[in-house]
């Protein structure tokens, strides 16, 4: 019924582990379909070499599983949470990617130093506070989200441009207008945060202008982009 939805999650998902941020079974790619009222995501604990398109769970905006054999991802209720808190997003990724949990164990942002991180996002990449304990002892996944959309809107971040985020002592969601998108930007939210970490290795400290932040974000993002081809 869902097969060109769940192919594409499965494809997302199988992204995951081909751009090196998804070590055994730690991460999970979702994507929704807002005119269906639906989400489709990895199944719980299953490995990326055992994965088929039919083994990816599809829910309700309830949280209820309309198609499927397989107990959904454990962070099913995060990605929930996060399509509810905002509207924009299309597709979620949650890793377990080495640099950027880095700065999540920290509980530091991922700074903006360069144009790399420009390209990527409008801005230092945020670290949301720990959960309480008992949010952790409550709806734990749930939670999380709820925490993330918190952090959003008490620092009035703006989605599109921000498509990143870490929950301090566990790790990055990540999101685009799809699956494929928000599996891209995790890799990036990766690279970014490695190279941020070298950069503070070398003595690095100092934040891109902001004149050249903006130049490079919305050379790639806006109604006035540039960078790239327009296809017809």
């Amino acid at each position: 019924m869902f097969e060109e939805l769940k192919q594409r999650v499965y494809e997302a998902n199988m992204s995951l582990p081909e751009y090196g941020i998804a070590p055994f079974t730690w991460g999970n790619a979702s994507e929704i379909d807002r005119e269906a009222g639906v989400f489709a995501i990895k199944p719980s604990g299953v490995a990326y070499t055992a994965l088929k398109p039919e083994d990816i769970v599809v829910l309700n905006m309830n949280g209820e599983v309309v198609d499927g054999t397989l107990n959904p991802s454990s962070d099913t209720p995060t990605h929930l949470e996060l399509y509810k808190a905002f509207p924009s997003l299309g597709g979620v990724v949650h890793s377990h990617s080495e640099f950027a949990v880095a700065f999540a164990q920290a509980g530091r942002d991922i700074p903006a130093y360069g144009t790399t991180h420009a390209d990527f996002a409008y801005g230092d990449i945020p670290c949301c506070r720990a959960l309480t304990k008992e949010e952790i002892e409550g709806e734990y996944e749930k939670n999380t989200g709820l925490v993330i959309a918190e952090h959003f809107a008490k620092n009035n971040l703006d989605p599109k441009a921000i498509v990143a985020v870490n929950v301090k002592s566990h790790g990055p969601f990540a999101w685009g207008k799809n699956a494929k998108e928000a599996a891209k930007n995790a890799a990036t939210l990766e690279i970014v945060a490695r190279m941020a970490l070298k950069t503070e290795l070398l003595g690095g400290k100092e934040r891109v202008d902001n004149n050249l932040l903006d130049k490079h974000y919305f050379r790639k993002h806006g109604e006035n982009a540039y960078y790239g081809q327009k296809l017809n």
